[in-house]
Parts: structure tokens; C-alpha cells; sequence
């Protein structure tokens, strides 16, 4: 079996936000490096940040300050996150807004006197959301890719990666094994760093906002590398995804929160709003509080026609609404609602990982040459991430990384020669269903979405996460027993779709067993059978990591690095 061979000095897989900034950022630093970008779909058209609506949270109007932001970041996450991330996040996200808009070319709304426009996003003490109306993100993705395109950059496009390759000397990071999906060749791309930069995606989840082929690949490829994720079992799910119906994708994306934080009411199936019931900011309460609260409407059976809660917005004039929240008014109008002038049906839809790979401020891991940013890393948000978080900690962490793994790059002379052994155990593993059949996979990946759910999902106890794990193990069982028919890799979605599950199923098992060890409530996690916070002096962060084909979890103390709980930075700024 042939493997194609290259090599690079720096290979970013991923380029959504952080890997397109990662880009520009090395390019920038050293114009003489190879930087080549690995895909799983087409540069700049897949993944989440061209997805995101709301905005990018920043400091920048009179009275608020990176130090209002820090905290709001720290008392959202529940005093969990790692300070001296969230605190680079806040504080770079002032430069970086400022290079996206008169380096790279975006255009975001402004007041009538030309200063950034800032909307209200819930969970924060000031207005800080710069957005390009409700389609940030798109503004945002098409500037880099138009900048990275001008790199001559190596794209190496609709390339699957299957696995971190490391050296056989032991000194870090090889490259990485990939495969062309268009023709099925295996790849293997050598580089002196590498940048995990492929975002996160709980598609595990019945309602889920990221498209499918978002499958948690990355943190799957970290956890074979013996590499610790922190928070796993923080699964924010957004509470307003569009409720369409079952049959159609449509369903689970996510109506903004723009839309709560200009005074929309959310109202349950007898027309009644019930946020005040559970929580005194009502609709402007953070995700987690919110998303709980429609949940349990829907367990009370207080629902609209296909089982959720509606958002209302009439109230606010339907011409305003139309002009503001422009994108959203059509894509619900293409699902039969009228977001303008009447009810729209939503429920909690899973959104968005906390967890990820443990990393520092330089966005390196425990592995030399290994470089993690954006929703691959763990510990920005802690608990809970603020909306308009998101996309800065992207282009914030991914520029940083892209000058770290520049700087790195100019010191060594080549780039080490990968363990082959591994290699071999990779493609062994990527060709593992070939040569039998088996279950539908789309049918193991319906029940995958039922059983997190039902047993991990926005409320969770013992029984259901005990359940949760044995019906994990059954379905990895099952799927392990299942193939992909004849060795046919040319554009063989099903063979695909087999890797995602099993991403998609490794990972699940993490957060489930995460989620059994973490006995509080905090942020998006939340059991019924521990409903208080705890102690937040003695707050810790869960660890899970793979040994010998195991996993392993573990709590690990919060370091107090910047703040500590009942004191805050706005007092003493």
C-alpha cells in the first residue's frame, strides 16, 4: 500500500478561525516558512466560525474594561476556567478586533458616530458584542480566507487527518496521517509543528448546532497521544436551536442570542413566559440557566408542537426585527416561521465544547512541536463560555499560535522523523471496517444521539450517567462489529461516516465519564443528585486521559493565578 510522503514546517489542521489566523500570524512572523493547511472539507467553507452569528466580545467602550470582561469570563465560567488564559483572551481581544478590522478587512456595525456598535449578549455586565449584524462569522472567515489565499499557502483540501504521528525519537510531534477523500490515498505530511485547530462539534447530541461532519476528530487524535482534556463533561448547549421538525437538518441551529438580549420573551406551550420562574435576569440569564429551564418545561410537558418552547419577538416591532436580525428572519421564514411577526419554535441545542486538550498561554501541550487553539483547547471558559467568547478566543488563540510555532520553526533545522510503528497502527485503525458489513451506521449514530440526550445531556444523576456508559460501550461494541463493506476508499462516505462514529463514540464515553466524577453543579453541568456548587476555594477541574487503551479521570485544584473567589478585579481597577 503506497503512502505518500511530504514535508512542511508548519501543518495547521483546521481552517475555521484559529487555523486561518494561525496562518497569517506565522506568515507574518517568518514569510520564508511552508505552511501548509490541512482540511477535512474546503479552506475557509466548513467548520463552525463562518456558522457563528452573535458576535465578538471585547472591551472597548467607556466604563467597560478588560478587567469588567475578565471577570465576567471567570464568574460565567464558575471560577473553573484557567486565569491566565481567559485573562490573554480579554486582553489580546482588543488588538485582535482592531486587526481584523484595518489589517484584514472586516466590517462590522457601527453607532451613528462611528464607533463600534456593541450589543447585549447574556451572563455579562456590559454591552461588549461587535458583530456584523446577526453574521459575524461569515464576515469574519471571508476576510482570512481572502488574506490566507494571498499566502500561497499549501491547502491541502478534503484531506481527512486520522491521526498525530510522533517522533520516533521521542523529542515531540512528527506530523500527521492523513487520507485524500476524493481519491483515497494515504498521506503523510512531516512538519517541525503542528497545530490541532479543528474545532469541536458535539453532534453526539438528538439537537446539535454544528453540521455533521463536525465529529470531535481532533480531541479523539489528542486522547490516542496520551495527551489530558480537561472539563469534558462541559457540554454548553445553546438554549434557542431552531425546532423544525425531525426531518429536517434545519432543526437544532441556532437562533442567536442577540435575539434574548434585545428583549425577546421566551413562552412555553401554553403561551405563558417562564424564565422569571426560574431565574431573576429571566431571558437574559446565562446559556446554562436557560437551557435548563426550557428543559424543564419539556419534562412538565408545557410544550409547543414539536416538543419545545417558542421565542417571541412581535413585540419588538417586526421591522426592527426584520432589519437587525435580517439572517435569522430568513432562515426561519425557510423553515415555515415567522420570526418577525410571530412564534418560532425552539430547544436547548448542543452548541459548543468547554473541554479540550490541556494547553498553556503559548497554546502548547505536554508534546513538543504540538500546538492546540480554539475549541480544541480546553480551559478558556471553564464551565460555562460567555456568548462572543467563541470566536475571539479563535482568532486571539490562533494568531498567538501562529507566532509561537513561527518562533519555534526558525530554531530547528529539520523536522524529526516520525514513529513508523505508529504510523502502521493508524492506517491499521482507519482501515479497520473494511472487509465486512454490518448495521447501518446512520441508525448507530441515531441512537448515539438518543442515549446522550436521555442519559448525558442537559440534566444529568448517577443512574442516567451509569446508564449513559453501558449503553456507550454496547454501541462501540456494535459499531467495532460493523464495516464498510470492500476496501473501496475513493470518495466512500460510508467509510467516513464509520471514522466519525467512532470519534464521535470515543469521545462521548469521555464526557460521560467525566460528568460521573464531577458530583456539583457547575456552569453546563448540572446533576440533579448534586445540585449545589460546592466550595469555590477548593473548586477543581476534571483530567481525563487514555493509558493502555483505558481511560483515566481525575480532579486536578484550580489555580487561583490572577483572582480568587470573593475578591474582584473591578473593585481594584
Amino acid at each position: 500500500m503506497h503512502l505518500h510522503r511530504s514535508e512542511t514546517d508548519i501543518l495547521i489542521i483546521g481552517s475555521g478561525g484559529a487555523g486561518l489566523m494561525a496562518a497569517l500570524h506565522a506568515a507574518q512572523s517568518c514569510p520564508t516558512l511552508d505552511i501548509t493547511v490541512a482540511v477535512k472539507g474546503l479552506l475557509g467553507k466548513c467548520g463552525c466560525t463562518r456558522m457563528v452569528q452573535g458576535g465578538y466580545n471585547v472591551a472597548l467602550s467607556p466604563g467597560d474594561s478588560v478587567e469588567r470582561h475578565f471577570m465576567d469570563t471567570i464568574n460565567g465560567g464558575k471560577w473553573i476556567p484557567n486565569q491566565d488564559l481567559a485573562w490573554t483572551l480579554c486582553e489580546t481581544a482588543v488588538t485582535r478586533v482592531r486587526e481584523l478590522e484595518n489589517e484584514l478587512g472586516c466590517f462590522f456595525d457601527r453607532n451613528p458616530d462611528g464607533s463600534l456598535h456593541h450589543k447585549a449578549f447574556a451572563g455579562q455586565t456590559f454591552d461588549r458584542t461587535v458583530h456584523k449584524g446577526d453574521l459575524t462569522g461569515i464576515e469574519i472567515i471571508s476576510r482570512l480566507m481572502e488574506q490566507a489565499l494571498t499566502l500561497g499557502l499549501k491547502a491541502l483540501e478534503e484531506h481527512r487527518v486520522l491521526g498525530l504521528i510522533p517522533a520516533a525519537d521521542g523529542s515531540g510531534i512528527s506530523g500527521a496521517l492523513m487520507v485524500d477523500v476524493r481519491t483515497g490515498d494515504f498521506r503523510f505530511v512531516k512538519a517541525k509543528a503542528v497545530l490541532l485547530a479543528t474545532g469541536g462539534g458535539p453532534t453526539m447530541y438528538r439537537y446539535h448546532t454544528p453540521s455533521g461532519d463536525k465529529t470531535m476528530d481532533g480531541l479523539a487524535m489528542a486522547l490516542r497521544l496520551g495527551l489530558d482534556l480537561r472539563d469534558m463533561e462541559m457540554v454548553q448547549f445553546h438554549p434557542t436551536g431552531l425546532l423544525a421538525g425531525p426531518d429536517t437538518r434545519m432543526t437544532g441551529t441556532v437562533l442567536e442570542e442577540g435575539l434574548r438580549g434585545a428583549g425577546g420573551h421566551l413562552l412555553n406551550g401554553e403561551g405563558e413566559r417562564f424564565m422569571e420562574n426560574y431565574d431573576p435576569k429571566a431571558e437574559r440569564a446565562t446559556r446554562d440557566v436557560v437551557s435548563r429551564s426550557i428543559f424543564s418545561e419539556m419534562r412538565a410537558g408545557r410544550t409547543t408542537p414539536n416538543g419545545g418552547v417558542h421565542v417571541s419577538m412581535s413585540h419588538l416591532g417586526p421591522e426592527h426585527v426584520r432589519k437587525t436580525f435580517k439572517g435569522m428572519v430568513e432562515r426561519c421564514r425557510d423553515c415555515g416561521f415567522d420570526l418577525a411577526g410571530g412564534l418560532v419554535e425552539v430547544v436547548p441545542t448542543a452548541h459548543y465544547f468547554m473541554g479540550g486538550v490541556v494547553v498553556d498561554t503559548d497554546c502548547r501541550t505536554a508534546i513538543p512541536g504540538l500546538f492546540v487553539a480554539g475549541e480544541d483547547a480546553g480551559g478558556v471558559h471553564g464551565a460555562n463560555r460567555l456568548g462572543g467568547n467563541g470566536v475571539a478566543n479563535s482568532t486571539v488563540y490562533g494568531g498567538i499560535a501562529g507566532e509561537r510555532m513561527a518562533a519555534l520553526c526558525e530554531t530547528m533545522p529539520f523536522a524529526a522523523d516520525p514513529d513508523e510503528t505508529v504510523i502502521e497502527a493508524e492506517l491499521a485503525r482507519a482501515r479497520e471496517p473494511f472487509g465486512r458489513s454490518g448495521a447501518n451506521v446512520g441508525d448507530l449514530r441515531d441512537r448515539l444521539m438518543d442515549n446522550m440526550w436521555d442519559d448525558v445531556g442537559v440534566m444529568r444523576d448517577a443512574d442516567r450517567l451509569a446508564r449513559g456508559v453501558a449503553s456507550l460501550d454496547a454501541l462501540g461494541e456494535e459499531l467495532m462489529a460493523t464495516g464498510a463493506g470492500p476496501e473501496k476508499r475513493a470518495f466512500n462516505l460510508t467509510w467516513h461516516d464509520w471514522l466519525n462514529l467512532r470519534s464521535l463514540v470515543e469521545i462521548s464515553q469521555v464526557i460521560a465519564r467525566a460528568a460521573q466524577i464531577r458530583e456539583d453543579s457547575r456552569g453546563a453541568h448540572y446533576r440533579e443528585d448534586f445540585p449545589e456548587t460546592g466550595d469555590l476555594e477548593t473548586s477543581t477541574f476534571t483530567v481525563v486521559r487514555e493509558v493502555d487503551g483505558k481511560l483515566e479521570a481525575r480532579h486536578d485544584p484550580v489555580v487561583f493565578s490572577i483572582v480568587s473567589p470573593g475578591e474582584s478585579l473591578i473593585e481594584a481597577a
